[in-house]
């Protein structure tokens, strides 16, 4: 975004962004920037602060007149991340304990993430690999894949395990908002599924054995992320 706003400004155009990594903004210099010392994915703050994400347009806005670029400026506010703190989030009985730990938490999941889906208006995050109809067999494939199957006998390559795993971690990331009783600090939600679910489990030996095959860092390191062990 940053390099974008040069471009636009050599043609004439006056650009204003918001920066949640100060360093990268005094590095690349953008024309006008607002930083905003918040959790990385909540430029604007809290969610439902309405009165805070207001002020931070209107600082972010109020640059665009700013003639002495670069201009970089800080929000007064601060927000901390408490992403290691998993959310409180119970988990639903297991649903059929014969299946593999990781498809009977999808499938009992499924009634969480079916209001989570409705009271957002249908908004959802999965369908780059499956729908939510699909979460169970995907997940069925993986867990064949940690034990010793190959990408390619599951259909996958290397773009595909790499979506598959994004549209798993945001079913359970969606299925918690249902279940838990409160809005959620950010990338609580991303610990609960790593540290408390079997499927996070599983995500994460899949990036343990995708390593250990020789399989490309681009691959293998962004199946889970490296802040999670």
């Amino acid at each position: 975004m940053s390099v974008l706003g040069h471009i636009l400004e050599s043609e004439g155009l006056a650009t204003v962004g918001i920066s949640l990594v100060r360093p990268h903004a005094e590095r690349v210099r953008p024309p006008r920037v607002l930083h905003c010392e918040f959790p990385l994915g909540r430029p604007l703050g809290r969610p439902h602060d309405t009165a805070l994400q207001h002020d931070v347009l209107a600082r972010a806005l109020g640059l665009v007149a700013r003639t002495d670029v670069p201009v970089l400026e800080d929000h007064p506010e601060v927000i901390t991340d408490e992403s290691a703190e998993p959310l409180a989030c119970a988990l639903p009985p297991r649903f059929d304990p014969s299946l593999p730990p990781p498809v009977d938490e999808v499938l009992g999941l499924r009634a969480a993430y079916d209001r989570q889906f409705a009271a957002s208006g249908g908004r959802t995050l999965l369908g780059r690999v499956a729908d939510a109809d699909g979460m169970a067999d995907l997940v069925a494939r993986v867990v064949r894949v940690v034990d010793g199957a190959s990408l390619e006998d599951e259909g996958f390559d290397g773009t595909g395990i790499v979506a598959a795993s994004q549209d798993v971690r945001a079913y359970f990331e969606e299925a918690a908002l249902a279940l838990s009783e409160e809005v959620p600090a950010a990338r609580r939600a991303e610990t609960w599924f790593y540290t408390r679910t079997e499927t996070g489990a599983l995500l994460l030996a899949l990036r343990g054995a995708l390593k250990d095959r020789g399989v490309d860092r681009g691959v293998w390191g962004y199946v889970a992320p490296s802040t999670q062990r």
